[in-house]
């Protein structure tokens, strides 16, 4: 079977994406998507897309992601904001979308060359002496660190993943400094990968959130130094000390199509 797919990237997360409308694809086809996401025997990728028909009237496409390692995995903030860029690219949208990921419903926006992704509502974070987390439709874990440049990410990562309380479920764990009044640099270990990625779109989200509510911002448009680029957070603080509106916001760009032989 030839496959044809779409290679895109957001801020370095790279994505495998097929147009799977018509289901050429089967979503238990796990080994396939590992083989198609590895870098070496395969197109390479931080993980898998399939843009798929709604479910319902409202929304304009279904999306389904899969991690590098073949699992289907919670949502991936980068992936739906290059979801929306590809599903315009085929002419499903012109500049805005509605669509159902394994989270729930999200609305997105394409404006001046930018996508726009609304995220979950998130009303819980937990605050501990050494870190945060969270829930930003994956689950985060933000700790502070000095000297960020130099930061053993992958090793430190990985125990943090795979240690208490997390075990064998995980979380995505980011590290993060902060540079001046709303800008933070970060870097993440994704889970699924197992390995430090350029950017991590819910990971930024987490980050975002999580620096105002621990007052070390006070802004509510907080911008984001990952080592793929820069990324914007937007959001509401309500009463309840929960956050709204939440969007994700950053490029998304289409590096190459091709077609690979499975």
């Amino acid at each position: 079977m030839t496959i044809t797919f779409y290679k895109y990237q957001g801020t370095g997360n790279d994505f495998v994406i097929i147009d799977n409308r018509e289901s050429i694809l089967s979503k238990n086809n796990t080994k396939l998507f590992e083989k198609l996401c590895d870098r070496k025997f395969g197109i390479g990728a931080d993980g898998l897309m399939l843009l798929e028909q709604p479910n319902n009237d409202e929304d304009d496409f279904t999306m389904v992601y899969f991690n590098a390692d073949g699992n289907e995995s919670s949502m991936c903030g980068n992936g739906g904001r290059c979801l929306v860029a590809f599903a315009a690219f085929l002419g499903v949208i012109e500049d805005k979308a509605t669509f159902t990921a394994i989270d729930g419903k999200h609305k997105a926006e394409i404006k001046d060359g930018l996508v726009y992704l609304q995220m979950q509502d998130v009303s819980d974070i937990e605050t501990y002496d050494s870190h945060l987390f969270l829930d930003t439709g994956s689950p985060h874990h933000v700790t502070m660190v000095d000297a960020l440049s130099d930061f053993d990410v992958e090793n430190v990562g990985r125990k943090i993943r795979n240690g208490a309380p997390y075990f064998e479920a995980g979380s995505n764990v980011n590290f993060v400094e902060k540079k001046n009044g709303n800008i933070f640099a970060v870097r993440t270990y994704e889970r699924g990968v197992e390995d430090e990625t350029l950017s991590c779109g819910t990971g930024v989200t987490a980050v975002a959130l999580s620096m105002h509510a621990t007052n070390q911002t006070n802004d509510e448009n907080v911008n984001i130094q990952t080592p793929g680029g820069e990324l914007k957070v937007t959001f509401k603080n309500t009463q309840a000390g929960g956050y709204k509106d939440v969007f994700l916001i950053g490029p998304a760009e289409q590096v190459f199509k091709g077609e690979i032989v499975c």
